[in-house]
């Protein structure tokens, strides 16, 4: 069996766990119980590295699935495999309490590769959002006494995309990826009064959703006295309808809650007597422009809006409002052509600030991100293929008006293997 053939059956091998591996969700953020939870970058090692910019980048040597038109510049005669996955230190903080935890899991898992002299493709799978928070709210109501109210999550979605890009003409190129969104929204609340002779309540929310995702993306490449190139991407992602069942029981109970409780069933709506309904997502739109000197700096910025204003879910809205986000990143390798490695090694970094999508006592809850990386080449298999490392650091919300702030510390892991797809042998 060819070295293609092995690195083709652990693709497809990592693929099944990772499908199963990004449905466990570890996180703990109440900021994720508004909208579909805390989103995602969609960004591979080197753009996150690099503040996450990626609209305007193209690279024969990675998969920049931030805008599918830059599969173009794969190469035509190799396939790619690109496995990231990362560890995350998290830290909450009030004006009184501090939470500390931390989780691992699979960032992404994609492949690229030819197909045409003018049509490259990819595809792959990666989380779009989670879901992970724990709420108490305990206060006194004047009829009832005190009053508990506890409020649990978890889940999330994750995409599953197929790309394909085209090239028009000589470095404009176009781009398209039709994903499968789908996870679970999972809720369940408790109400549990201190009065005597009541009865406390369970309500459990579980929310099934999929739906079709299009995202499309147009890159413009051009060399000026062929040391300086310049690129321009533009990206535009559809305001989706995905499709949710609700299965949604409600139980009365005596005292404190337990499995040996006394239930008193209000209402069932599970299986086919689920609710059906549909959440709609906003539409996207990104612009970026990029600056490449002799295959040895390449600097990057990105622009991004998110109407979020426009998300509703089972036609309730969530209060949220429409998001920008700013990235600005650089790549630096000293000299690619050396013969000595060190000087072959790539380095990374980058910022980015977004206003926030959620408002809580008439304050954005915004995020600020900082980011450093590096790459290095795999000597062992060939110089295209790479191991990447990233640290990033973000805080997102604030400690004003009784608000939460949330640091995160994440260090990822990344491989990527280019192995040659097809040739043709020459017959003597």
């Amino acid at each position: 069996m060819c070295n293609l053939q092995k690195s083709f059956l652990l693709f497809l091998s990592i693929l099944m766990i990772s499908v199963f591996s990004f449905a466990q969700n570890d996180i703990n953020s109440p900021y994720s119980s508004f909208g579909v939870g805390n989103l995602s970058s969609r960004a591979n090692i080197v753009s996150s590295s690099m503040g996450g910019v990626g609209y305007a980048l193209q690279n024969p040597y990675y998969i920049n699935f931030k805008n599918p038109a830059s599969y173009t510049a794969f190469d035509s005669l190799s396939f790619i495999a690109d496995l990231s996955f990362c560890f995350t230190n998290q830290q909450l903080r009030t004006q009184t309490q501090d939470y500390k935890g931390s989780f691992a899991q699979l960032d992404y898992l994609a492949i690229g590769l030819p197909v045409l002299k003018v049509w490259r493709t990819s595809a792959g799978i990666m989380p779009f959002s989670d879901i992970g928070f724990g709420i108490l709210d305990i206060h006194q109501v004047d009829t009832f006494g005190t009053v508990t109210n506890q409020y649990k999550g978890t889940g999330g979605l994750q995409l599953l995309y197929w790309g394909n890009a085209f090239k028009i003409c000589k470095g404009l190129s176009l781009g398209i990826n039709l994903s499968y969104l789908f996870g679970t929204m999972n809720n369940i609340s408790f109400a549990e009064y201190e009065m005597e002779n009541s009865f406390n309540t369970m309500i459990t929310n579980f929310r099934y959703l999929d739906g079709i995702h299009l995202s499309v993306g147009l890159q413009y490449q051009t060399s000026i006295k062929e040391k300086h190139q310049l690129g321009f991407g533009a990206v535009y992602e559809n305001a989706l309808k995905v499709w949710s069942r609700e299965n949604l029981l409600i139980l009365n109970y005596a005292d404190i809650y337990s499995p040996n409780s006394y239930f008193d069933t209000i209402m069932v709506r599970i299986g086919k007597n689920a609710l059906k309904s549909d959440l709609k997502m906003p539409h996207i739109v990104g612009g970026g422009i990029s600056y490449g000197y002799k295959d040895k700096l390449i600097a990057a910025v990105d622009i991004t809006w998110q109407n979020w204003k426009n998300f509703s879910i089972s036609n309730t809205n969530d209060s949220l409002k429409n998001n920008l986000i700013t990235a600005i990143g650089i790549q630096f390798i000293p000299n690619p052509t050396s013969s000595k490695y060190y000087n072959k090694i790539n380095f990374r970094a980058g910022t980015k600030f977004a206003t926030g999508y959620i408002i809580l006592n008439d304050t954005p809850i915004s995020e600020f991100a900082v980011s450093v990386g590096l790459g290095f080449p795999l000597r062992a298999f060939n110089t295209r293929s790479s191991a990447n490392i990233m640290f990033e650091y973000s805080k997102l919300g604030t400690l004003k008006n009784n608000l939460i702030l949330q640091n995160y510390y994440k260090l990822s892991f990344n491989f990527i293997l280019q192995e040659k797809w097809y040739q043709r042998r020459k017959l003597e």
